[in-house]
């Protein structure tokens, strides 16, 4: 597989544009899905969609969506049918009230959110037995790089792969809010404040519209409610104590880190964090382009990132730890 990263497009807009739109599928007559419910804790339900390979698994895979995504990720989806064939199973996460379970928690998720993953995964480790493989998208990346941290040395997963990931939340919600990406936000916040007014109908206790409609950022909403909802306090407190670069020394799991350097999204010198010199547990995958969960490819196969992290988590599970050597300037050729 050639795995230098040709773009389909040079605009990273229109490439991040065109990742979340491009139709991908699984094979569910090959793959049946099955409806996972998980309960995490008091109120609290978590949705996971389970497929599982013909032959048995070499491991099981959760996968962990994007900000006001779920597991009908496009993204998700054709990673997911990637790995399935490759023997995997896989489990596509909602995380809490995505994928239209609005009545099934009584909260709705956070960035740092790990608690919800810790169980399904510790879960999945009884019931298999197999290795267990994280893969987040974006937000989802920053809990699985979170919890990765959390856990340090541990049995419970054998790697982590996290892909555009918001590691500096402040960061990224400061360039979020940036005239040239007033679409983004603007989508973003509007489907913040629909589960609000969601969530205010079924946990009224809980949440509360009023004021809602004169919030004008995603800064202005985690303030208002993720903040003070979740016990941080004011949004500058959770974006400090949930991103996922205070944790990125205490990793001991192989984790691979695949980002764009023109990530609309993401600021690329947050990953300038020392952890990505000094950890040997890190491997960092950074290409020239694609975007925002973008990685569309020129060349075929179309889907390169699917391609390039199973590969790379295939030779994690067939020899641990060989990954973890070497220096950041030879990422590319470990990855």
């Amino acid at each position: 597989m050639d795995r230098e990263f040709i773009p389909l497009l040079r605009n990273p807009h229109l490439l991040t544009i065109a990742g979340n739109f491009w139709p991908r599928e699984i094979d569910e007559r090959r793959f049946p899905a099955t409806r996972k419910i998980y309960d995490t804790g008091p109120g609290t339900r978590i949705l996971v969609i389970e497929h599982q390979p013909e032959r048995p698994a070499r491991g099981q895979i959760v996968f962990l969506h994007g900000l006001e995504g779920s597991s009908e990720a496009g993204y998700i989806k054709s990673f997911a049918q990637e790995a399935l064939v490759r023997g995997f199973g896989v489990h596509r996460s909602n995380m809490r009230t995505c994928g239209y379970t609005e009545t099934l928690s009584e909260t709705m998720y956070h960035s740092g959110l790990t608690s919800d993953t810790l169980l399904i995964v510790k879960e999945l480790r009884e019931r298999f037995g197999d290795p267990v493989i994280l893969v987040g998208f974006s937000l989802g990346g920053n809990v699985a790089l979170k919890l990765a941290g959390e856990l340090g040395d541990t049995d419970l997963i054998a790697s982590v792969c996290a892909i555009s990931t918001p590691i500096d939340l402040a960061a990224c919600v400061r360039l979020l809010d940036r005239p040239g990406n007033r679409l983004y936000a603007w989508r973003f916040l509007s489907r913040l404040k629909r589960r609000v007014r969601e969530k205010a109908l079924v946990s009224p206790g809980v949440y509360s519209t009023e004021g809602l409609a004169a919030i004008k950022s995603i800064w202005e909403f985690d303030d208002r409610y993720t903040g003070p909802l979740f016990g941080f306090g004011n949004a500058e407190n959770y974006y400090a104590t949930q991103s996922s670069q205070r944790f990125l020394n205490a990793i001991r799991t192989p984790t691979l880190v695949i980002q764009a350097k023109d990530d609309p999204l993401i600021p690329f010198p947050v990953f300038s964090h020392p952890a990505f010199e000094q950890n040997p547990a890190l491997r960092l995958l950074a290409v020239e382009s694609g975007g925002h969960l973008g990685f569309l490819s020129r060349r075929k196969p179309r889907f390169w990132l699917d391609g390039i992290a199973l590969d790379w988590i295939q030779r994690q599970l067939a020899a641990p730890g060989d990954a973890i050597h070497g220096t950041k300037q030879d990422a590319v050729a470990s990855a």
